[in-house]
């Protein structure tokens, strides 16, 4: 794989066509789940065009508390306007069913909810917080977003991971080193029923282990069968006859039946090594 060296002015020149592209926008409304991409985004899009700039976090089954407060203390932080409006995604079409489209169908009606809340403000412009990297993965929420005509600015300036934490820590934000984030609906393998029940001890479940401290954590869900992805340097701490008794004991109270640690590690999205793509 090809490896870019990092470079800080290419950073600040990104940075500087990010700028005049929200300057140009006039008003926006940024699509805000408090992750690093959009927090970043929000952020520079609150210094160029101040109170034109709305924060639109969406509350769903698939994201978790922890997130919503936190998007919440920063927008009220920043002196940022924030809406924060509901969305059942279990009540789209196809969704529980869990297909390979999965994300397509929920970022399709998601994003449908924020350019309506965002119309009904004043707004025309909505804007999420992908970077050029995403354009890596499997992601075909993509599809949506690009049906919609939702603006990914971030990726329209070049914005690659890297440079985006780098200038995170530039504006002194909390984010800058965050983990990365999926919804909770990304934990289940496809075709395996999504529920609310299960949606509740997946989160319970990643929340006792990110108490725990390690860094990074996902939960995958196969039947009643949970798969702990921890980092691999974090795998001794994990197996330790004190920990692991504990996450044993934990996850079985919350539902699930057998708990197994993936040897291969945290990756990002291990759900598609399934998918024929």
């Amino acid at each position: 794989m090809e490896t870019r060296q990092f470079n800080r002015e290419n950073a600040y020149e990104k940075l500087d066509i990010l700028k005049k592209i929200l300057k140009e926008l006039g008003k926006i409304a940024v699509a805000y789940s408090s992750g690093a991409d959009s927090t970043f985004l929000l952020k520079v899009s609150h210094e160029m065009l101040k109170n034109e700039a709305l924060a639109i976090t969406v509350h769903s089954h698939s994201f978790p508390q922890r997130e919503l407060e936190e998007a919440f203390d920063f927008c009220t932080r920043e002196g940022i306007r924030q809406i924060v409006c509901e969305f059942d995604e279990l009540a789209v079409k196809g969704f529980s069913q869990n297909p390979p489209n999965r994300c397509y169908l929920c970022k399709k009606a998601l994003f449908e909810k924020i350019q309506e809340t965002a119309c009904e403000n004043g707004i025309l412009h909505v804007a999420e917080g992908s970077n050029t990297d995403d354009e890596r993965d499997y992601r075909p929420g993509m599809k949506a977003i690009a049906e919609l005509g939702i603006l990914s600015p971030l990726r329209k300036a070049g914005l690659t991971k890297e440079e985006i934490r780098f200038l995170s820590r530039e504006y002194g934000l909390p984010t800058w080193d965050k983990p990365s984030f999926a919804c909770l609906s990304s934990r289940f393998a496809y075709g395996e029923t999504i529920t609310r029940e299960k949606l509740q001890m997946v989160e319970e479940a990643e929340q006792f282990l990110w108490n725990m401290g390690f860094s990074q954590v996902r939960v995958r869900v196969h039947g009643s069968l949970a798969r702990i992805e921890i980092p691999a340097g974090e795998f001794t701490r994990l197996l330790s006859e004190k920990n692991s008794t504990k996450i044993t004991s934990y996850l079985k109270n919350i539902g699930f039946s057998y708990i197994t640690m993936d040897l291969n590690g945290y990756r990002m999205g291990s759900m598609n090594e399934s998918l024929d793509i």
